[in-house]
């Protein structure tokens, strides 16, 4: 089929995960590489019983939100979904998503603003690659396994180590840089002799050469973080969130306040200043090294319970929260809260901060929370994630008496 015989569809709305929706004989089309009002030439991609994926192949009439992309392998590269975006069009399509699923998923009516986050390129502090059969790092093409080759990604932060300059006898290769500069490769692989890094660890997290402990730190408070374990890949990401989780939270001097799916202690180190000496936070995080890195970054902290366990079994079984809390702070993986939202409830919080990477996890979840007698109050979006279809929200949900 040659491309002029390639049908052709006008695009309508943005959809959750990048793609935009158009029809086809009838047929719901998710269209990547596409935006809102435009007229496209696709090639179908996938095909299931519901819909249709394809790429936007041609741009026949484009919007005026479309711009040349600053990534020679846009629309190859699996890695960006928003390349052809301004990155002003960027954050109203992820505010469009965040208010779509609010609207269908809790039926909730709301006007989303996504907020700058600086910089919008060079942010990505923590790059996976793949290699390809020839040892080349690349990134993985939109849902498939094969790698494409990258010499340079305008995502990727400048001081990560140069792994796209070395050949590879297996991958992935993980580089990493903190905040406070140290630079870690996380792989199986040989590391090239003349790699300039501080520490290399194996997939499994064991030290095979220097350290794999970071330090990242968000003035005053430093953080131990191992290897690949959880950590904020924008540089700014993670003062942005505390400042964010601080003013919703209005946590006060005696507080009792549980910071679940806590991870490495990120917030629970600010809301332990909040409360004081005569408050609490219970930190509850399940992943054993989260927890141990937890633990070594907090340990000097009287005010703080750390809980190595789930968060559904801490809010079964763990005695300080047995008697309720007075805020809750959940930062859930991007599946959501679904199982913990009776718990959480059944805390008795006057109010509980939900951080979401996902705005229909979110959407859902504040559902469930409505029928638990919690209204969805502010809610702020934040751009973290530049030129890809990922937002992060900071959602305020009130106690309803």
């Amino acid at each position: 089929m040659n491309g002029t015989s390639l049908p052709v569809v006008e695009v309508g709305p943005v959809a959750h995960g990048g793609s935009c929706v158009a029809r086809l004989d009838g047929q719901v089309v998710f269209v990547r590489h596409s935006l809102p009002g435009e007229r496209v030439r696709i090639r179908v991609t996938d095909t299931t019983k519901r819909f249709l994926r394809a790429d936007a192949v041609e741009v026949l009439e484009a919007s005026p939100d479309r711009v040349e992309p600053p990534c020679a392998l846009a629309g190859t590269c699996g890695g960006c979904d928003f390349q052809h975006v301004d990155p002003a069009a960027q954050r109203r399509l992820l505010a469009d998503v965040v208010a779509e699923q609010l609207r269908r998923l809790a039926g909730i009516e709301r006007d989303v603003v996504v907020e700058e986050v600086r910089p919008t390129l060079g942010w990505r502090t923590r790059v996976t690659w793949s290699t390809t059969p020839d040892g080349r790092p690349g990134l993985r093409k939109h849902r498939t396994h094969e790698v494409v080759p990258v010499e340079h990604c305008p995502i990727a932060h400048p001081d990560l180590p140069d792994v796209t300059a070395h050949r590879w006898d297996s991958g992935p290769v993980e580089a990493i840089v903190s905040s406070t500069g140290q630079r870690l490769v996380v792989t199986d692989a040989t590391v090239p002799s003349d790699l300039d890094v501080d520490g290399v660890a194996g997939t499994d997290g064991h030290r095979r050469a220097g350290g794999t402990r970071l330090t990242e730190h968000v003035a005053p408070h430093d953080f131990t973080v191992t290897g690949s374990g959880f950590w904020q890949v924008h540089p700014e990401a993670a003062r942005t969130l505390v400042d964010a989780v601080l003013d919703a939270a209005e946590a006060r001097p005696g507080d009792r306040v549980a910071d679940l799916y806590a991870g490495v202690g990120l917030f629970t180190a600010f809301l332990a200043d909040a409360v004081g000496p005569d408050g609490l936070v219970v930190s509850v995080e399940a992943d054993r090294q989260g927890a141990r890195d937890a633990r070594r970054s907090l340990h000097g902290r009287s005010q703080v319970r750390l809980v190595a366990d789930s968060t559904e079994r801490a809010l079964r079984r763990e005695p300080a929260l047995a008697d309720g809390v007075d805020v809750v702070v959940l930062d859930p993986p991007r599946t959501g809260a679904r199982k913990a939202v009776p718990g959480v409830a059944a805390l008795g919080a006057r109010r509980v901060v939900y951080v979401a990477c996902d705005p229909a996890a979110l959407a859902r979840d504040v559902a469930t929370f409505a029928e638990h007698g919690y209204r969805l109050g502010p809610l702020r979006a934040f751009a973290l994630f530049p030129m890809t279809h990922h937002v992060e929200c900071v959602a305020v949900l009130d106690r309803v008496d």
